[in-house]
């Protein structure tokens, strides 16, 4: 299985114009972090995991050709605002695209995209199968998800266990019944949005705390805010199997 990071970041996160900080004014690749998404495939299968803002760009950058779903961890606009650039996909694979959520997220995407819903769709619009999300383990052709809930404040967000890979984004709470979907895995990616406390986010120190609990063999910080400072300055502070993950990052489990 192989799992690339198209965005480890934030819309607090990107390099803005307004910004003078040292992130947002690094040379370094590193610090230049898209909106946060990860793509999986295993097997011949194919997914991605939430579409920000970035999305388009995302799937050019790394050449994607076929993708079979995308699957949704909640309906915050950083995470679904590229949803109307999967007609790309469609054109290409002659195919409606299977879009995976929970009845939260698809009340809201009813809202954010409402043409995609309507009774007698404008030509050209994205075209999608919608398949529910409920509190069992699922399928996506050969790959079996898991969902797991999180409190992000009081909104409920998804993440995924995957085998051994734990994808975990937006929460700073997780309940000791939900944990146990996670103990065991081999490699945990959970968000650390800066050192600060966050009233909906875990900050670095929470995430460290979590990551011993579930003690991964390895484990990679996303969803990272521009607060939380640079990579090479934030990676010496880490523990020795953490790390931040950055934007094209693949790994292999």
């Amino acid at each position: 299985m192989k799992v690339t990071f198209l965005g480890t970041g934030t819309s607090q996160g990107i390099p803005i114009i307004a910004c003078d900080c040292e992130v947002c004014r690094s040379a370094d690749e590193k610090d230049h972090r898209l909106r946060s998404s990860v793509m999986i495939e295993d097997e011949g299968t194919t997914i991605v995991i939430d579409t920000g803002p970035d999305f388009r760009y995302q799937m050019l950058r790394e050449g994607v050709k076929k993708l079979d779903a995308v699957v949704f961890t909640h309906a915050h606009r950083d995470h679904t605002a590229g949803l109307d650039d999967i007609r790309a996909f469609n054109y290409i694979q002659k195919k409606d695209m299977d879009i995976y959520v929970d009845q939260n997220t698809l009340d809201t995407l009813k809202s954010q995209f409402d043409y995609i819903f309507a009774p007698s769709p404008y030509p050209g619009i994205p075209k999608i199968n919608i398949h529910m999300i409920e509190d069992r383990p699922f399928r996506v052709q050969n790959m079996e998800l898991t969902p797991i809930e999180v409190k992000h404040y009081k909104l409920p967000v998804l993440g995924f266990r995957i085998k051994g890979f734990t994808y975990i984004t937006d929460a700073n709470y997780i309940s000791e019944q939900e944990m146990e979907k996670i103990y065991g895995s081999e490699v945990l990616v959970l968000n650390a949005l800066r050192k600060s406390t966050h009233i909906s986010h875990f900050n670095l120190e929470e995430a460290i705390d979590l990551v011993n609990r579930v003690k991964p063999r390895q484990a990679y910080f996303t969803h990272i805010s521009h607060q939380l400072g640079k990579h090479r300055d934030i990676s010496p502070e880490l523990p020795e199997n953490v790390f931040l993950a950055y934007d094209r990052l693949q790994i292999e489990l």
